[in-house]
This record gives C-alpha cells, sequence and structure tokens, in this order.
C-alpha cells in the first residue's frame, strides 16, 4: 500500500512528477504480490527521491490496477468464487464456488478488524517506521525461508482452519516490512502446502482484501472531492495492472523449479539497506 508521509526525509517533501509517478505505479505493481513488501520499496523510493505521495485518488489507482491483474491471471477461480456467491445466496453451501467464496471470506476478516483498529486509532501512521520496516524485512524473510525448507509439499486443497490461519497471518502483514503475499505464503508453506498452490491462495487472498483496502481510500477520496489526479491515476492503474500482471506471471512460472529463496536473500539484503538508512 502506498504511504502517505516519509517522516524520515532530511529535506522537505517535494511534489511528484508525471514520470515519478508512473515510476511509482510500475514499482508497486511489480512488488505488491512478490513476498517482498511493496510498502518497503515505497519508502525507498520516496528516501530517494526526496518525493511524498499525498493523493489518495492514486493510491486507489494502483489498487484498482493491481486487483485487476490477479482477477485476470487466476480468471477461473474469481469466475468460480463468483458463482459461488450466487449459490450461497441460494442456499448451496457446499458446493466448490460457494466453499471458495466462503473460506476466502473467513481468511480476510482478521485483516479488515485489524484494519480498522489501526486507521480508527491512528497507529497506522505510527507503524511507518524505516527501522521497524528493515527490521521486519530481515525477519519474515528468515521464517519464511524456514517454512519454505522446512515444511512438506504435499496439501493443495482448503480448509477453514487452514483460511483462518492464513487470514490471521495477512493481519500481521499489516505492519510495514512484513509483505502481505509474504505473510500469507509463509502459513500456507508452514501449513504444508507446495509452492504453487501456496501462492496461489495467497493471491486469490489477495483479492478482498485490495478491495476492502481500496473502499476505504474511496470514502477517503469521495470526502475530499480531489479529482484533479484523475487523468494520472488512469495512466498509473494501467501501468500498475501491467507491472502486476508481470510480476504474477513470472513468479508463478519459475515457482515449478525454484524455491523462495531468492526472494528472501532479496528481503535480507534490502532489509539491511533500510537499517543502514535509518541508523543515519
Amino acid at each position: 500500500m502506498i504511504r502517505h508521509r516519509d517522516s524520515f526525509c532530511k529535506v522537505t517533501p517535494l511534489p511528484m512528477s508525471f514520470l515519478s509517478l508512473l515510476f511509482l505505479a510500475l514499482l508497486q505493481g511489480l512488488t505488491e504480490f512478490l513476498p517482498v513488501s511493496s510498502s518497503a520499496h515505497l519508502k525507498l523510493f520516496h528516501l530517494a527521491t526526496g518525493t511524498e505521495a499525498n493523493a489518495l485518488v492514486l493510491d486507489v489507482a494502483v489498487h484498482i490496477g493491481t486487483m485487476a491483474a490477479v482477477c485476470l491471471y487466476f480468471w477461473r477461480d474469481v469466475l468460480l468464487t463468483l458463482r459461488g456467491i450466487a449459490d450461497v445466496l441460494r442456499g448451496r453451501l457446499r458446493t466448490e464456488g460457494a466453499q471458495l467464496f466462503l473460506l476466502l471470506s473467513l481468511a480476510t476478516i482478521p485483516a479488515i478488524i485489524v484494519g480498522l483498529a489501526l486507521k480508527l486509532s491512528g497507529l497506522a501512521e505510527k507503524l511507518d517506521l524505516l527501522w521497524l520496516m528493515g527490521s521486519t524485512m530481515i525477519i519474515f524473510g528468515i521464517i519464511l525461508y524456514w517454512a519454505d525448507k522446512r515444511a512438506p509439499q504435499t496439501r493443495t486443497s482448503w480448509t477453514w482452519r487452514d483460511a483462518l490461519i492464513m487470514g490471521l497471518w495477512q493481519a500481521v502483514a499489516l505492519v510495514p516490512g512484513v509483505s502481505r503475499s509474504g505473510a500469507t505464503i509463509t502459513a500456507a508453506r508452514f501449513l504444508g502446502f507446495e509452492r504453487i498452490s501456496a501462492a496461489r491462495l495467497a493471491m486469490l487472498m489477495s483479492i478482498p482484501t485490495i478491495l476492502a483496502s481500496g473502499s476505504l481510500l474511496a470514502v477517503d477520496v469521495v470526502k475530499e472531492g480531489d479529482w484533479s489526479l484523475a487523468g494520472d491515476a488512469a495512466i498509473a492503474a494501467f501501468i500498475a495492472f501491467l507491472a502486476a500482471l508481470l510480476a504474477l506471471r513470472v513468479m508463478m512460472t519459475l515457482l515449478a523449479r525454484v524455491s523462495f529463496t531468492p526472494y528472501v536473500i532479496y528481503r535480507i539484503l534490502l532489509g539491511i539497506v533500510l537499517l543502514i538508512i535509518a541508523a543515519r
């Protein structure tokens, strides 16, 4: 998720140029679904450029772009879930689609509760700390490595218990630097899911979560009534969509023969960089 203000910049934040906005959308799209924390990359981007992203309409735009990408990539599962909603409304709760919809709903509840609590209490902004982000990048990277190396790869089917556990891990990922996809993939690997199935479940869980967070942002946009960046937002959404689609394609293809270790190494290196910057 795009952070609105960087308290660690030593210079006065500059307004973002059109090129910076496009690069930001590209960065958001590429890192949203990889287990490397998009928030950490955006924090580093703002530190490097001295810019800030304070337009809510742009936040909503990149959310829409990334959500569209995952919906397109997993379109069969999305259609199955939509049919499941219809089945639930008709009282047919045991169909494959209904089960998928209900499990996704359960997995989303913890993040919604914790997210609302952080937003209403004002703690969300207070957690936007560089040292915390660097630490969680390293710690949860190591946890992902441990889960990926130690857990078996035997499972593909989802249960109520699995959905609840992965949902709780997704709520933990509201702490900057943890990575939503990284946390849910880690949980799935601890539960014994094979790598591709773990990534697929994590990506499907992102759809209602992004929809929920995007809806909260959209409410703020309506309250502010600032649509001056509507044109830029449309372009940013499209760039985020293309970048996210590419990132999904690369990750799901590589998981057929490569573990999550490259992402872990990258997380640790980036975490060290963030801690060094924080120390200075």
